[in-house]
């Protein structure tokens, strides 16, 4: 039974509009936070949201005795990494089921004690995220990987780890943070082939840099790491997080509303921004942000797949999707990434719009689920108005664009299960307040 502080009730049918701000990005700074693990000193890492996963990670660092201070409104987190001891297995797994971070911890634990223990992992559930590559990749490096316990995987490695050649069949984000975190104090050289190059990789690999790591990354998403044998602390201002710009951008287009995103910067949002013109939306960087808004008139359709970057983002394709409801015509998204991802257009079908979901690749980039019976083309025809419902959230991103679509129809809705979007957007009520939102 949902609890009454999980239900959102909002009014919709008015437009956003206003100025936000929004902080570091959601898929950096968790891993920024497991990386202090590798050196035995202080940390400090600016422009930190207050989302649920840093307070997961915090917890996570306190249990293995590192001394972790977190100062949410100032958006610093200071983390002392010299001690580290292992916790007892029950208190892990209890702060597992949250989120798939712990996964993370292995290598900075192997290099710092020898031996890690992985519980059960959690996550959103939106497709298969298999957590093979990762344990490849630590075997690879030397690693022993023992999945015999019933509450997770216990990970030694007796003869510490040693660079190596290791290549990924598909760009994992996942993975190739394993094995940067893995590489970084093995012993020699290790070269990562098809790896994933998002800017929060690229900006993760910048933090392993000032903790004196040396990694270079070539064009064709190889990345070569030189072991060395002890890294220092480091302080850092995370780059901002592009997902929930995005999604307050889809926000202003679905709304006809006119939102300033401080913060938002051009350069990890190009792409987004080029579609989103071609829908019609408006908008304009400045040095402090990004002003989206909806400049009148029809908005266009559009056909969209998702990719690994520097293609379009998979994270961006549910909210913008609320959006192309709003649009006069026939848009196309083929998913490429997450299987499956269209599990949430189900509550938008049921609020009035019209989406069509098929197995096949309705798109010409390769696609790993052709002919494998996912449903992961969808087709959206506009423009539908949208009518208040009931509304339970599936997962983070499927969540946020639901909050959109009752703020887009007219009438009331109740969405159920508001907490999961906590993880990954901070202070959202207070942002919503911000834009004249109608909502308790």
């Amino acid at each position: 039974m949902t609890r009454e502080d999980d239900v959102l009730h909002v009014v919709g049918g008015k437009p956003l509009g206003g100025e936000i701000k929004v902080r570091g990005a959601k898929n950096l700074v968790s891993k920024a936070m497991v990386a202090a693990l590798l050196a035995p000193g202080t940390s400090v890492l600016k422009n930190v949201p207050e989302i649920r996963d840093v307070q997961v990670v915090s917890d996570l660092l306190r249990l293995h005795g590192v001394d972790t201070t977190v100062d949410g409104k100032k958006g610093i987190v200071t983390i002392d990494a010299s001690h580290v001891e292992m916790p007892a297995v029950s208190d892990v797994e209890t702060l597992s089921g949250s989120s798939r971070i712990p996964i993370l911890f292995s290598g900075p634990l192997l290099h710092r004690l020898g031996e890690a223990f992985i519980p059960s992992l959690g996550g959103c559930r939106i497709g298969d995220r298999p957590i093979d590559y990762h344990l490849e990749t630590l075997r690879k490096l030397g690693a022993e990987v023992d999945k015999e316990h019933e509450d997770g995987i216990h990970i030694t490695a007796p003869h510490g780890l040693k660079g190596t050649k290791i290549h990924l069949p598909y760009p994992s984000v996942g993975a190739t943070e394993q094995t940067l975190l893995a590489a970084v104090l093995a012993e020699g050289k290790t070269e990562l082939s098809g790896a994933a190059i998002e800017p929060e990789i690229m900006d993760l690999i910048a933090i392993l840099q000032k903790m004196g790591a040396i990694i270079s990354v070539d064009v064709d998403r190889t990345i070569r790491i030189e072991g060395v044998k002890q890294l220092k602390g480091y302080t850092h201002t995370a780059l901002t997080d592009r997902i929930e710009a995005a999604s307050w951008a889809a926000a202003a287009l679905a709304t006809r509303g006119d939102i300033f995103v401080k913060g938002a910067t051009q350069p990890e949002m190009m792409t987004f921004l080029n579609v989103y013109r071609k829908i019609g939306g408006e908008f304009n960087v400045t040095d402090e942000g990004i002003r989206f808004w909806h400049p009148g008139g029809d908005l266009k359709p559009v056909a969209i797949e998702t990719d690994v970057h520097p293609g379009f983002m998979t994270d961006w394709q549910q909210p913008l999707v609320v959006a192309l409801t709003q649009a006069k015509g026939l848009s196309i998204v083929h998913e490429t990434v997450y299987e499956n991802r269209f599990g949430f257009t189900e509550p938008l079908v049921k609020m009035g719009a019209t989406v069509q979901l098929y197995r096949e690749c309705l798109g010409s980039l390769p696609c790993r689920f052709e002919q494998h019976n996912f449903e992961h083309s969808a087709v959206i025809f506009g423009q539908t108005p949208l009518e208040g419902r009931d509304i339970d959230v599936p997962d983070l991103r499927g969540g946020f664009s639901h909050l959109i679509a009752a703020l887009t129809a007219t009438g009331e809705s109740n969405v159920r299960g508001i907490s999961l979007i906590d993880r990954g957007y901070a202070d959202f009520r207070g942002k919503l307040t911000a834009l004249g939102a109608d909502f308790n």
